[in-house]
């Protein structure tokens, strides 16, 4: 088993057991027929460690809950190709313009990217731990029809919540991408994009395309134009979305650095009515961060605006440049989860980078054999 960190105990790590304690509550409460841990990563090039270790997490976490409460476990990773791939400014006005993967890349490109860079980690934890997994991208989520229905019945409520998901200006952030054949440019910050309901089932957009000028597009729960959401604004739907009782618990798997952000999208459902325990169930993975305290970012770092840690390798910012096979590097991931989740003070905290590779290229003994 790798070498054991030293961690201090906390208040929530005291009160628990096992780290998988803090959603004994709320299996408690709904009595699920099933459980699924929801992973969401931005399709933005390579995966770096943290975003592995989360993943590797949401895995051991299923096979721990199932092990326990004796119910059917799955992951569903969720593959946000919604995150920018370009970014322009409009001379003219000033206005920031952005084009996302999903729009530069069409789907058969983006589903090779996604099986390239994270389906072979996902088969590996899959077959080790026996747990099943599913893969939706973005363009899928907010094309499908319980989605939009969401969005559309939220609509009218938005006043109540806008000012938590948007603190600053009080307007969320709804792209709609330019429909011009070949464009699919939208304003970052939406600052123009106005958008009404013309009946219960669909809703008008307004917005300046960077190239096109004024364009009108029409939202139903079967069909128009792409709908992309700021984070907390598209996290706050597909939480609602999840909430309605389907006999299946949505455990929201995130990393450290969400903590923050989910107090706002928390105060923003309640807002529009829900009770708090109706609620999503979350589980808030140990971050990776720097020296100085900060999360540890592959933009940053390749930028020049902030160095490599020390202690840190080339192959935790692009972990295609493991220095092994696919197998190693699952094996050596998942002797790391035992370890976090052996104890909840070694869970609930953040970890440096240089305690991450020292743990990651310590010789693997996992002390749970998987089936």
């Amino acid at each position: 088993m790798t070498t054991q960190p030293v961690s201090p105990n906390t208040v929530l790590a005291n009160a628990l057991h096992q780290a998988e304690d803090v959603l004994t509550p709320r299996i408690l409460a709904t009595r699920p027929e099933g459980i699924v841990l929801v992973v969401g990563t931005q399709i933005n090039g390579a995966p770096h460690i943290g975003t592995s270790l989360v993943q590797s997490l949401a895995f051991a976490m299923a096979a721990r809950l199932r092990d326990r409460f004796g119910l059917p476990t799955e992951v569903l990773f969720s593959a946000l190709d919604n995150s920018p791939y370009e970014l322009a400014t409009d001379p003219a006005t000033g206005h920031r313009y952005q084009r996302a993967y999903a729009q530069a890349f069409g789907d058969q490109a983006l589903g090779d990217l996604v099986s390239a860079l994270y389906q072979p980690l996902f088969l590996a934890l899959s077959r080790r731990l026996g747990i099943p997994f599913r893969v939706e991208t973005y363009t899928q989520q907010q094309a499908g029809e319980h989605f939009r229905r969401t969005w559309l019945r939220l609509l009218p409520r938005l006043g109540a919540a806008r000012w938590w998901l948007a603190p600053s200006t009080g307007a969320p952030h709804l792209r709609v991408p330019c429909p011009h054949l070949g464009c699919g440019w939208a304003e970052k910050h939406a600052e123009r994009t106005r958008v009404h309901l013309t009946d219960r089932e669909a809703a008008q957009v307004a917005a300046v395309c960077l190239h096109h000028g004024p364009y009108r597009a029409t939202i139903t729960p079967t069909g128009g134009s792409y709908l992309d959401l700021a984070p907390l604004y598209r996290n706050m739907v597909k939480e609602l979305a999840l909430s309605s009782p389907q006999g299946t618990l949505h455990v929201m798997v995130k990393g450290g650095d969400w903590v923050f952000g989910s107090h706002l999208v928390d105060e923003a459902l309640q807002a529009v009515g829900l009770t708090r325990g109706q609620l999503p169930a979350r589980l808030f993975c140990p971050q990776v961060v720097t020296d100085t305290g900060a999360k540890l970012t592959k933009s940053l770092i390749r930028e020049g605006r902030a160095p490599l840690p020390a202690g840190a390798a080339n192959w935790m910012l692009d972990t295609r440049e493991w220095p092994g096979t696919i197998a190693e590097y699952t094996e050596q991931l998942l002797s790391m989860t035992d370890t976090l989740l052996s104890a909840p003070r070694h869970f609930f905290r953040s970890y440096s980078a240089a305690e991450i590779g020292r743990m990651m290229t310590t010789p693997a003994t996992r002390s749970i054999p998987a089936p």
